[in-house]
């Protein structure tokens, strides 16, 4: 993590800012919505108020991939900054504050006068299952003015998330995002997301993964899309042939981090699993924050893996234990 000057931030996020309304219900909840269980699907404003109509009570926090994923880092001590668009709206403001308290630097201005900000809403089955409806709203009028080059020079890496992928805008900052965080001598990570979202943008995410990522996060179902690999063993060959960090997450489990001949496998941590949403972000989360602190890869996975068992043992996506200790334990 090595450039020519200290970097004032560890992790630098850019995603989609969306506010996330999480809500256990029942399997017939589902069934009478019509929607495909485990999934994440894009909905226009209209189902959105419908299905936010229909939900039980729910809780309301900064969401969206890498805002989770920042939010998580900040938690373990990390120094963290986050860009994304909202509206000037109400759940705008609730994103602003909720991430600020999670102790984020975010500087992005809203959007006036556009669409309001994007929520999801997050159904928890019972099995611990999340499906995601999600209504994408401002976070799309992202584009390369809202990439600060001054944070992104001043981050030793910038995570930037799969999601945001969709409009050509977003793939243009992401590009200049990336070529700003080399030229500072800086890291750029990129996570997947969805294993949809790297089916609607393979040749894509391929072009990215070789040209401008240094560290590259999937599961296995994503890593195995990208590489149209059923083989799991071949997609990881293919990953640590493109990238110089691959890291690969497989839910119960664990984890693999490949690196040049480096290969470190960790089990999952015992948990009770509760919710999974964020399990994969907040991973993401505790192996950058061991990462940009000159760890082992072995830490690095073990610490992701700690943070992750932590999200899904309760609702939510936001850490509920204090894990800063856990880094020195690691040593």
């Amino acid at each position: 993590m090595s450039s020519s000057h200290a970097a004032r931030f560890d992790v630098l996020g850019i995603g989609n800012a969306i506010v996330d309304v999480l809500a256990p219900v029942d399997e017939v909840f589902i069934t009478r919505h019509e929607m495909r269980k485990g999934s994440m699907t894009l909905i226009d404003a209209a189902r959105a108020e419908a299905i936010y109509a229909a939900m039980p009570p729910a809780q309301e926090t900064s969401g969206g991939c890498a805002a989770n994923t920042c939010a998580a880092a900040a938690g373990l001590g990390a120094r963290v900054a986050y860009f994304g668009r909202v509206a000037d709206d109400q759940l705008g403001a609730v994103f602003r504050h909720d991430i600020a308290a999670a102790g984020v630097r975010f500087p992005t201005e809203p959007l006036i006068g556009g669409a309001p900000t994007a929520r999801c809403m997050i159904l928890v089955t019972p099995d611990g299952q999340r499906t995601m409806n999600t209504y994408l709203g401002a976070c799309t009028a992202f584009t390369t003015a809202q990439v600060d080059e001054a944070v992104v020079a001043d981050a030793a890496v910038t995570y930037l998330e799969g999601y945001l992928y969709d409009d050509p805008a977003a793939q243009e900052a992401f590009r200049h995002a990336a070529a700003t965080a080399h030229r500072a001598g800086r890291k750029v990570a990129l996570t997947l997301s969805d294993s949809f979202c790297v089916d609607r943008h393979r040749a894509a995410f391929l072009e990215l993964v070789r040209s401008h990522v240094d560290i590259l996060f999937a599961n296995e179902l994503e890593i195995c899309s990208l590489y149209q690999s059923s083989d799991i063993a071949a997609a990881v060959a293919r990953t640590r042939a493109e990238v110089a960090l691959g890291v690969i997450t497989r839910g119960e489990d664990g984890s693999l981090a490949v690196r040049g001949q480096e290969t470190v496998e960790v089990p999952a941590e015992p948990t009770r699993v509760i919710d999974t949403t964020g399990a994969g972000d907040v991973y993401a989360a505790g192996f950058l924050a061991a990462l940009t602190a000159g760890r082992s890869l072995e830490s690095c996975a073990r610490l992701g893996g700690i943070a992750a068992a932590e999200i899904i043992s309760h609702f939510g996506a936001r850490l509920q234990r204090d894990l800063r200790g856990e880094l020195t334990r690691l040593g």
